[in-house]
């Protein structure tokens, strides 16, 4: 599956180094297309305000489409951030 650029998408793993959790959303900002292998894309997490939290590149697994029944939720950072 190709995802388009500028699409929300969920976290299917934690990100520890980033203080992301699986289910956190992400937007997709670039496509990094793979002959042989899995397709990457680089992700840019946002705050509840829309300010920047973390760009990190990602393999295809790690993401999934966000689904109709589905809802957001808010969540603290750690102090740390």
């Amino acid at each position: 599956m190709t995802f388009e650029l500028f699409t929300r998408v969920a976290l299917r793993e934690d990100f520890p180094n980033h203080q992301l959790h699986r289910g956190d959303v992400a937007t997709i900002v670039e496509h990094h297309p793979v002959a042989q292998g899995e397709d990457g894309y680089s992700l840019e997490v946002f705050n509840a305000i829309g300010e920047t939290l973390a760009v990190l590149v990602v393999s295809e697994s790690q993401i999934e489409p966000l689904m109709r029944n589905e809802v957001l939720h808010i969540r603290m950072l750690d102090e740390a951030v």
